[in-house]
């Protein structure tokens, strides 16, 4: 056997319930492109955790719902707003630039907005000679791992209808996030502070794919062709359809996202007690410890993580990030080789 890894939440494949149910249904006639029964179920399943009038659907991945969503919601001179952390700014090629709109970022310290912030961007973009900010672009959990607190969530929603923006939130991990023991914000909390977000289920024990729910309705005006053009609407939409259904069934949507802070948990405070200080404080199912570079490249000989930031000389921040499917004496390895 290979070397663990700690690199991301995606290195297995499904949860075995999701496979079984796929290899049970496999051979169920179905209508395609998202209007299925499964996708239907699913829809219908994730809006009773909601209780909001949501419209659901379907995409394959991030970068394509942040993509999709983004530009279908801007007109050709508006941008939008992010972290300079932020996944839309440094992880997906230029995918929104490469879509016509600028991406005016924030520099966050914690990986998060505040409506002072973004004030800053709406004080430098004043008239009609310069783009002009129309959506706020978060991350639950962020990039860095740090977690919004609903006042926090409820402030900026707040802010963004007061000054007419609309709030995006890029839930990629946000089964992590809304599972944390320092999260006080649920599902009903994301559709109701919040325009648009989307739930993944690519880092959190599916296959692929994730859900975007649109709150404000008048945002899923013609979304459909938007999905269609930019290559998101899937002939077979019934294997996501599918995989959300199971992961909204008893509760696995969240049963998954506690297996993998619970493991990023005992990591965290392992390596606290070895006498090791934190990046940013240790909240979700990403870490980022501070150790010497000695110890790094003996820790690389028997598992892979991305070293994420330079500290000084001797010293570099990692990432170790623990997935729905995390082995706790992997785990427990990973300390004693400390």
């Amino acid at each position: 056997m290979g070397k663990y890894s700690f690199k991301n939440d995606y290195s297995e494949g499904a949860h075995p319930s999701i496979l079984e149910r796929l290899i049970a249904t496999n051979l169920q006639q179905q209508t395609g492109y998202g209007e299925d029964e499964f996708c239907n179920e699913a829809k219908e399943l994730i809006k009773k955790e909601l209780k909001h009038n949501s419209a659901i659907h379907f995409v394959s991945g991030g970068t394509q719902a942040n993509l999709i969503v983004i530009s279908s919601i801007l007109k050709p001179h508006q941008s939008v707003i992010a972290a300079d952390t932020g996944h839309i700014a440094v992880h997906e090629t230029g995918a929104i630039e490469a879509t016509g709109h600028k991406v005016n970022t924030v520099i966050s310290t914690d990986g998060k907005l505040t409506p002072i912030q973004i004030q800053s961007i709406l004080d430098l973009h004043t008239d009609e000679h310069m783009v002009k900010p129309k959506l706020v672009y978060i991350s639950n959990s962020t990039e860095i791992g740090s977690l919004y607190k609903k006042n926090e969530l409820e402030n900026l929603y707040n802010y963004c209808q007061d000054n007419n923006l609309y709030l995006f939130v890029d839930g990629a991990r946000l089964a992590s996030a809304l599972t944390s023991s320092k999260s006080d914000i649920t599902l009903e909390d994301m559709a109701k502070y919040s325009d648009i977000f989307y739930i993944g289920g690519t880092k959190n024990g599916a296959l692929l794919g994730e859900a975007i729910v649109i709150n404000n309705l008048q945002l899923n005006e013609d979304f459909r062709y938007h999905i269609k053009q930019k290559g998101g609407m899937l002939a077979k939409g019934r294997l996501i359809g599918i995989q959300f259904a199971e992961l909204f069934t008893n509760n696995l949507f969240f049963e998954l996202g506690l297996h993998a802070n619970k493991m990023a948990k005992k990591l965290a405070e392992g390596i606290s007690k070895k006498g090791f200080q934190f990046l940013t404080e240790p909240s979700s199912n990403q870490i980022f410890p501070i150790f010497p570079i000695e110890l790094i490249k003996n820790l690389q000989k028997d598992f892979e993580f991305f070293t994420w930031e330079k500290i000084d000389e001797k010293h570099a921040a990692i990432r170790l990030v623990t997935s729905w499917a995390t082995i706790e004496e992997k785990v427990d390895e990973f300390l004693d080789k400390i």
